[in-house]
């Protein structure tokens, strides 16, 4: 059984309770884990939990964390879809600089086939961040869309999404190729991007949420606080619960090394928050 129930990435059928493995890698996103066989562990119990959507780049550790999913999956479940992203790079003071010209863009599609050891990727994102975060990027999408679009009718990857976008940069990447996702910070007290999730909802494009408790103020956190005591929940199942409810184009890709809050997560799947609550999170922005 799929937590959450399922959503479809063009012709993927994915769980709507995904898992984001960017914190396998070592603090900061960089270098090897402290605990291998955790995060091996992590990544196993998520398949078993119904988990068929996992979110990753060749850019988290560099290479690492697609190692690690390699070694604790391959060969694959016919069900299981890993998604990625290109875009950046990883800079020896461990930055994120931009990387969207045409060879890195190809270098980038070439090491997450290598290093997951496909032949073909299910989804590819193209990350549109700036060094710092800066979101969103004012350049045209074009030139570095058209790139993925050409891997893709080589036959390198299957759908294309994006990351990090305005509406325009949508509408902009729709006209080159399909776009079968569109992955942006978003949660229960930042909701920069209503307008762009309730138009992705309307064309049947999925929306996959990060940060799903970044950014919140102390009294935010509180009535966070207060909403989990009233249904019995931790903060974090009532920050996920809540954008599950939000809209049925949401998939869900929170991230830990930690089996325990793994389970935690794919709980939350289940928690159907009362109206009460919901008015006092939708209360929140």
């Amino acid at each position: 059984m799929s937590p959450g129930g399922t959503l479809t990435l063009g012709d993927l059928t994915v769980s709507r309770m995904g898992y984001g493995a960017m914190r396998l890698s070592g603090p900061g996103i960089w270098g090897p884990p402290s605990d291998r066989d955790a995060a091996i562990a992590v990544l196993r119990e998520a398949v078993e939990l119904g988990v068929t959507h996992i979110d990753t780049s060749d850019f988290y550790g560099p290479h690492t964390t697609n190692e690690l999913i390699r070694e604790a999956l391959h060969p694959y479940p016919d069900e299981l879809h890993i998604v990625t992203k290109v875009g950046a790079k990883r800079s020896p003071d461990k930055g994120w600089p931009s990387a969207l010209s045409r060879e890195e863009l190809t270098s980038a599609v070439h090491d997450n086939l290598r290093n997951l050891g496909l032949d073909v990727l299910d989804v590819v994102n193209l990350r549109l961040a700036g060094e710092h975060g800066v979101f969103p990027i004012p350049v045209s999408i074009t030139e570095p869309f058209e790139v993925l679009a050409e891997l893709q009718q080589q036959g390198l990857i299957r759908h294309l999404g994006l990351s990090h976008v305005s509406a325009e940069q949508v509408k902009e990447a729709r006209a080159i190729a399909p776009v079968v996702c569109v992955q942006n910070e978003y949660n229960v007290a930042n909701r920069a991007n209503d307008g762009l999730l309730d138009a992705l909802a309307a064309i049947n494009i999925p929306f996959v949420p990060y940060f799903p408790l970044g950014g919140f103020t102390p009294l935010q956190s509180g009535v966070l606080d207060d909403c989990a005591r009233r249904v019995g929940a931790t903060p974090m199942q009532v920050a996920l619960a809540w954008l599950l409810q939000r809209s049925p184009n949401i998939l869900l890709i929170p991230g830990t090394s930690s089996p325990a809050h793994l389970r935690e997560n794919v709980a939350a799947a289940e928690l159907e928050l009362p109206a009460d609550v919901l008015a006092d999170l939708d209360g929140l922005a």
